[in-house]
């Protein structure tokens, strides 16, 4: 008795387990039963049969093709489509006229969308194939990759996409799998495409597992041949199954019978899989208990046509067990088969209506039931917003796999001792790769035809980062190595410190024998413009890396290899709404920019705005002059003008004082002891940065060396050639003579201080600044604040006496100087003390683009943290950014300006905080950064060209109503 109720349970829990809750049924099923009755029992045989046919539609051929579509509908009947190359806007507009003429059953549209609407349509939106997706790690983001796709199948007009792909890819040299396989573990590819399946079905559209019973391990591709699965019955089911499985518990509304030659499931091996009884009645619906929709793979494709003629392949398909024939051929001739094998008794109407009520309950699953047109409207802006660049930015960010980080090269800290090329390797782009790369510090492109030339070439660096790139137009584009990237990569790893990006399928790797000298590897997945960005944001430690390998190479790197990198505080480059700001808000900043060059404030610029270490808006506008010949470029420098008081000598001074070097409270005597018995022996240090050290504002030294008569600059001053007697070089072929530096240092001292104390902003202050630092570190400014903070910042764009050290065209002319110099100003310093010292002063004399500025202004929000290094202790960033005499309305702070305390006063918008601080340029640049918001913006510009009477970006106060803009577009 005991054995038999042993074996009477057994038997209940396999029962059990074949059954599955219907995934058709809807909510209001009483109803979705009432509305399939009142449809079929009105239909005749033939509209019947025509409901099991889903034909191919394109939106990029003519009438012809559309007068097909057209006849099939009104005289065959045919109740379904899948809509194939085209434009989104034309399949919306086929789909409405293609669904009026199906007056009895609106239609039930079908797609191939793996990764987006993109597979198919052009001008829609492109996510990343499976295989990278097999590298996150959390599955939540799957469920909204799939959740969005079902949102933009759905605006379309789509009801079912076929996918996910649920095959298992343990064959490398699967030619049709690969890419779009999640990877080689049945436990990853079951989360994975269940997390996609609940995505997009949540949104009411249905989700199709492919290819049934598991096309992930054959080794020909099924659209030109019939490939074979040659594994046991037991492996096939502990395996290929297991993602089906888990699928259909997550209530899968349907699946697609793949083109495969099984012989441990279908005897014949010449019978495809989608035609076998065995497979897709046996074991799919009745071992399996799968009660949705069952459609073949395409019947046009080489591993079903080659079986016999197109109506014989159809009916057999049918008789299998498939429910919708996907691309069926010879629709007139089939259609008639089926009519005689009614005839015959070989094929029952019982069995028709069978799929067919399957087939309705999916059309009233997805809203057919109450069917209305497709909006036409706005229909590109839908399917394009910044929400899917956003996820698709999160889903590469979370996949990019480190496999190998010998020594911790990764992510690159040492910015100062780190001489950095890359070497490209592969055949397709890799400049969106390098350009992000040089967001963080120099990066040189090395090239060479031959290999013994790019290894010389190779010699003054310490590290080569070798980006490998492979097309990413499709999934299935080739992946391999040539022998020639082979041999010159191991040549490379060989002699140089190696990081090996590579932006291709994982596979890729096998080409490679050993990976002994290789130390470092990244695996991208894509050569995407946002994988190689975000890679190369990655490199240089701007987020985490905690991607995983979702195959193995070899026994080198199992799967699921993966080293968890943490950030180093530098900056993301991203979108406006990763850092809570609404984009369409902050374009107000392009029309106050198109003002700007209407207006002719300034021939050209550059803005940066970044939020809590992102930079969400990095722009250009206009040209280097108004003749329009240079456009603007990121990496162009910019005169920073008294900018270079907070970016060059206040650091210096902090460094000082936080070494206790130097006292705020130091009189001027002790700090520099020619000071001793002047009227400004007694003033300290505190003082001068707060300006409240009673200075006059400047001193126009430049009008003591012109000539009294011409105006020009005097022979007894200058020379046109350099020699010992005029060593000090103010501009182009003008030379100072030496003896006038020491006269500014005398001119200051013995000037006259202001007759009343208060707040009144000073030149001289930062000459005397200039001075007590170079006393203090032994050597020229310059030099001080490229070794202590700019090298290891990776401030590449910043630096005093540009020509240099940059290319003359990528620095942005300041005036045409008539009045001094008289000659064009590029690269020489606009302000004219500066200038009599050799282009070197404590408050002008800086050169810089926006994102370098934006570095060191980061820095000091950041506590004075960037990049993994503290340059300050947090309590001297707070010690300096500090009102000392609030109560006299001197907003100042220590070296730094801060926000308005006398309303007639506007150095910013009024609407920043008071931690807040940053300066302004004369040459109409400006920077601020408020720890409170978060926000850092710069603006640099060249207003003073072609003069500096030009004053209208001052008086129209125009870079606050920016900063005013940017304020207003955070939205959390």
């Amino acid at each position: 008795m005991e054995k038999k109720l042993l074996v009477l349970a057994l038997f209940c829990l396999n029962f059990i387990q074949g059954q599955q809750v219907d995934p058709l049924r809807a909510e209001k099923y009483v109803l979705q039963n009432e509305w399939v009755d009142s449809i079929m029992k009105n239909m005749s045989v033939e509209e019947k049969i025509g409901q099991l046919f889903m034909m191919q539609a394109y939106s990029n051929k003519d009438l012809a093709h559309e007068n097909f579509i057209h006849n099939l509908i009104t005289k065959y009947h045919v109740g379904n489509l899948i809509f194939m190359k085209g434009t989104p806007e034309k399949q919306v507009a086929l789909t409405n006229k293609y669904q009026n003429l199906s007056k009895k059953v609106p239609l039930l549209i079908g797609f191939d969308g793996e990764w987006g609407l993109d597979m198919r349509l052009k001008n829609t939106y492109r996510f990343p194939w499976n295989m990278t997706l097999g590298a996150v790690q959390d599955d939540t983001l799957i469920e909204r990759l799939g959740k969005r796709i079902g949102e933009q199948c759905k605006r379309v007009g789509i009801h079912i996409n076929f996918a996910p792909v649920v095959d298992i890819n343990t064959n490398a040299n699967n030619p049709i799998i690969g890419n779009r396989s999640f990877g080689e573990t049945k436990e990853n590819v079951a989360n994975k495409s269940v997390a996609f399946t609940k995505g997009m079905q949540s949104v009411g559209v249905l989700a199709n597992a492919k290819h049934f019973p598991g096309h992930g391990d054959t080794s020909t591709d099924s659209h030109l041949t019939l490939p074979s699965v040659n594994f046991t019955e037991r492996r096939i089911d502990s395996v290929e199954l297991y993602p089906f499985r888990k699928q259909f518990d997550a209530g899968v509304a349907s699946v697609m019978t793949a083109h495969l030659s099984i012989p441990s499931l279908e005897p014949n091996v010449d019978l495809p899989s989608s035609l076998s009884k065995n497979v897709v009645t046996n074991l799919l619906q009745e071992k399996l208990g799968f009660e949705g929709l069952v459609l073949t793979d395409g019947l046009n494709m080489k591993g079903a046509a080659n079986y016999a003629t197109a109506a014989e392949i159809n009916l057999a398909t049918f008789l299998a067990g498939n429910d919708i024939l996907l691309i069926p051929q010879d629709i007139p001739n089939t259609v008639k088969l089926f009519i005689k094998s009614i005839e015959k008794g070989e094929l029952t109407e019982e069995r028709i209506d069978k799929s067919v009520r399957k087939i309705l309950k999916a059309k009233y699953l997805v809203g057919l039931h109450n069917y209305t047109p497709i909006q036409e409207e706005n229909l590109l802006s839908d399917l394009n917003t910044v929400q899917d660049e956003l996820l698709h930015r999160h889903l590469i960010k979370k996949s990019i796999t480190v496999l190998k980080n010998t020594r911790e090269t990764l992510p690159i800290k040492k910015l100062d001792v780190n001489n950095i090329a890359y070497v490209k390797l592969g055949d397709d782009k890799g400049d969106d790769f390098v350009n992000m790369l040089r967001n963080y510090t120099k990066v040189d492109v090395i090239s060479d035809k031959h290999l013994s030339n790019l290894t010389k070439k190779l010699e003054d660096y310490n590290v080569v980062i070798v980006g490998f790139h492979k097309s990413n137009k499709h999934p299935w584009k080739s992946y391999k190595f040539s022998n020639k990237d082979l041999v010159w990569l191991q040549e490379i790893a060989r002699n140089k410190r190696v990081i090996l990006d590579v932006f291709a399928n994982p596979y890729s790797l096998l080409d490679i024998k050993t990976f002994t000298n290789i130390e470092n590897i990244i695996v991208s997945y894509q050569n995407s413009k946002l994988a190689q960005e975000l890679s190369a944001q990655a490199i240089f430690g701007a987020f985490e890396i905690s991607g995983k390998l979702p195959v193995s190479i070899r026994n080198d790197f199992q799967v699921g290899r993966g080293l968890i990198l943490s950030p180093l505080n530098r900056f993301e480059y991203t979108l406006p709404e990763e850092a809570g700001v609404s984009t369409e808000k902050l374009s107000v900043v392009d029309r106050y920019i198109d003002t700007i060059l209407n207006q002719r404030m300034t021939p050209g610029g550059q803005v940066l705005v970044a939020r809590h270490g992102k930079v969400i808006y990095h722009k250009t506008f206009g040209y280097q002059t108004y003749n329009k010949r240079r456009k603007v470029k990121k990496s162009d420098v910019y005169d920073l003008a008294s900018l270079t008081k907070i970016l060059a000598t206040l650091p210096a001074v902090m460094r000082l004082e936080e070494n206790k070097k130097v006292s705020l409270n130091a009189d001027l005597k002790d700090l520099l002891p020619s000071y001793k018995d002047s009227n400004k022996e007694n003033i300290n240090l505190k003082d001068i940065l707060s300006h409240y050290a009673q200075l006059k504002s400047w001193i126009p030294f430049y009008t003591r060396t012109l000539d009294s008569v011409t105006g020009k600059i005097s022979k007894e001053y200058y020379s046109t050639k350099k020699s010992k007697e005029f060593p000090t070089k103010v501009a182009k072929n003008v030379y100072l003579n030496k003896v006038y530096k020491d006269s500014i240092h005398t001119i200051i001292k013995d000037s006259n201080l202001r007759e009343r104390k208060g707040y009144r902003y000073s030149d001289l202050g930062y000459y005397i600044m200039k001075d007590i630092v170079e006393r203090k570190y032994r050597k020229s400014i310059d030099n001080v604040v490229e070794n202590e903070f700019y090298s290891s910042l990776g401030l590449d764009r910043t630096s005093y006496l540009p020509l240099k050290k940059f290319n003359w065209k990528d620095v942005v002319p300041t005036e045409k100087d008539d009045y001094y110099r008289n000659q064009l100003l590029r690269g020489y310093v606009h302000d004219m003390g500066a200038a009599m010292q050799g282009g070197v002063g404590g408050h002008a004399g800086l050169f810089s683009n926006a994102n370098d500025v934006a570095k060191l202004m980061q820095m000091y929000l950041q506590g004075g943290n960037y990049g993994g290094v503290q340059y300050f202790k947090t309590e001297t960033i707070d010690k300096f950014n500090k009102r000392y005499y609030p109560e006299v309305r001197n907003r100042r702070g220590l070296g730094f300006d801060k926000p308005q305390i006398n309303p007639r006063e506007k150095p910013t918008c009024g609407c920043v905080s008071d931690q807040s601080f940053g300066h302004s340029g004369f040459t109409g640049t400006y920077t601020w950064a408020d720890p409170e918001t978060g926000i850092l913006y710069v603006f640099l510009s060249n207003r003073t060209y072609p003069t500096m009477k030009n004053k209208k970006l001052v008086h129209s106060n125009i870079r606050t109503k920016i900063q005013r803009a940017i304020q207003e577009s955070i939205v959390n």
